[in-house]
């Protein structure tokens, strides 16, 4: 299909009202991101070695101690409101870094954020309230920091006052994450300030960066606690999935649609001419007409795919588990009238589309439990353009191929149970769940990389069962706990959690009085 015709596909396929299942569950996702980001932007980022040497050294005294916020009585540092922001700043262009990448969002990370306000167009992509709008981002960041800090002193003076006791793992994850840092910063030749400096700002600290690690560390812990309190009952959930089908039904249904667009013309000097209303009128008529005709065609006998012609503007698809989406094709298909078999043509703004209705149904798969020991190959040192590059990534991949045999003939020999597999994968997966003993619980179809999700959901799986799958991340010696709960309960179960937290995270984020003092927070950002 030339380009062109691409583009008027695209074009026809937008006016039926036809739009991205996920774009439906964005907003969502947005505010599950507000609350459940606050700890891993800057811990993340300031684990990455840098180039040290051009960072000149100063002991920014001033700007390290002068305050920059008080928060209900509480005064905070620039320092501290910096790592905050650096967080929210970072974890934004790692969430919303295909946006960023595609010109669909204003912000420009390689220029000043003081000096970039929020447009119209950014603040609907971003579900973001309307006095957003004109704000620079520096003013947004800085304003989540704030309320991210706000919301973290909240919840530990909640705790406190419950007495809620934080376990060992806590302290651990703590040690283990400065530990990281002071590794870093040794193998990069510097001292720990500067390191943080060179990724966090010349104000940031460890002894500041410890101090907000920990509260934010503290913080996780207690809403963790708060979020796996949350329980549902099996008639719960039905109660939730039958008040909300439309989030967790898939429609398989056939359709043709047939373009309504007129064409536009050309005139003597090349100018584009666009089409009149009367021209728009007889092109959608023209579209209705053609689309019964195709209708009555299918109820003669022929079928809907042999019914297209792509090169005249009449395409077909057959979505075996369409989502539901605000447009005149898909509430028909999802209306809880439909029976297989049903048919219609349904009018859209610029097409006519013949629909042809099979079956409506849930996720009732069960998901799986699974445990896996990653073995990653060697990072190559070679570029893409050196000689022996292949060679060198080849025999690298051999050579993590050899190890992940070796460890699985191992713990084959050695029991073969799953609580030793979860050692095995302790103390040698380099996937980020080793602490867990590289368990993964309900995996979902389509979750994971395809030969890894091929395993898992083989028809003959049986718990017990291992083996080695190769990725592209390496190979997976795999182990198979059993089947777990039936997917669309997961998805009504966590859309029941997420909500419960999103509403607990926001009471935190109520009532503060929060000043800003200029003094201090010219320092941050």
């Amino acid at each position: 299909m030339s380009a062109s015709r691409e583009k008027k596909s695209r074009q026809e396929l937008n006016s039926t009202g036809w739009t991205d299942p996920k774009t439906a569950r964005e907003a969502q996702q947005r505010r599950e991101e507000r609350r459940s980001s606050i700890l891993y932007g800057v811990i993340a980022v300031a684990f990455v070695l840098v180039a040290i040497t051009v960072i000149v050294w100063k002991s920014n005294i001033i700007q390290k101690t002068a305050t920059a916020a008080t928060i209900d009585g509480q005064k905070y540092t620039a320092a501290e409101v910096n790592f905050h922001y650096q967080n929210v700043y970072r974890n934004f262009i790692n969430n919303n870094y295909t946006m960023l990448s595609y010109g669909m969002l204003s912000l420009d990370p390689s220029t000043s954020l003081s000096v970039q306000p929020i447009g119209e167009g950014d603040a609907a992509m971003l579900d973001m309230d309307s006095d957003a709008v004109g704000k620079t981002w520096e003013s947004y960041f800085v304003d989540q920091a704030l309320e991210q800090m706000a919301v973290i002193q909240s919840v530990l003076k909640t705790a406190k006052d419950e007495g809620f006791a934080y376990s060992d793992s806590v302290q651990e994850k703590y040690d283990a994450d400065m530990e990281t840092l002071r590794s870093n910063a040794s193998a990069s030749g510097v001292s720990v300030d500067r390191y943080l400096q060179a990724n966090l700002g010349s104000i940031m600290t460890e002894k500041v960066y410890g101090q907000r690690l920990m509260a934010t560390l503290q913080y996780e812990a207690y809403a963790t606690s708060k979020q796996e309190s949350l329980t549902y009952s099996d008639a719960e959930l039905e109660d939730a999935y039958k008040a909300g089908r439309n989030a967790y039904d898939r429609v398989n249904y056939e359709y043709v649609t047939v373009s309504g667009t007129a064409e536009s013309t050309t005139d003597a000097e090349g100018n584009t001419v666009e089409p009149t209303e009367e021209e728009t009128a007889a092109a959608m008529e023209a579209a209705k007409a053609k689309a019964e005709e195709i209708l009555t065609a299918y109820n003669s006998g022929a079928s809907l795919e042999s019914l297209a012609d792509p090169d005249n503007g009449i395409t077909y698809s057959h979505p075996e588990a369409a989502s539901y989406a605000e447009n005149p094709t898909l509430e028909w298909v999802f209306d809880d009238a439909r029976k297989a078999g049903d048919t219609k043509v349904i009018e859209n703004a610029a097409s006519y589309t013949v629909a042809l209705f099979h079956s409506k149904s849930r996720f009732e798969y069960n998901t799986v439990d699974i445990r896996h020991v990653l073995i990653s190959p060697e990072a190559t040192t070679l570029s893409s353009e050196d000689e022996g590059y292949q060679a060198d990534v080849d025999a690298k991949r051999a050579d993590a191929k050899a190890k992940a045999e070796e460890l699985y003939a191992q713990w084959q020999s050695g029991g073969a149970t799953e609580d030793s597999f979860a050692d095995l994968a302790r103390e040698n997966s380099a996937d980020g769940n080793a602490a867990e003993g590289g368990i993964y619980t309900e995996v979902y179809q389509g979750q994971m990389v395809p030969t890894f999700n091929d395993w898992c959901f083989d028809a003959g799986r049986n718990p017990g069962d291992n083996g080695i799958v190769e990725t592209d991340y390496g190979y997976h010696i795999m182990y198979f706990i059993g089947q777990s709960t039936p997917y669309w309960k997961v998805q009504v179960r966590d859309n029941l959690v997420n909500a419960a937290m999103d509403e607990w995270y926001e009471t935190f984020t109520q009532d503060h009085t929060i000043t800003k003092s200029d003094s201090g927070m010219k320092y941050v950002g």
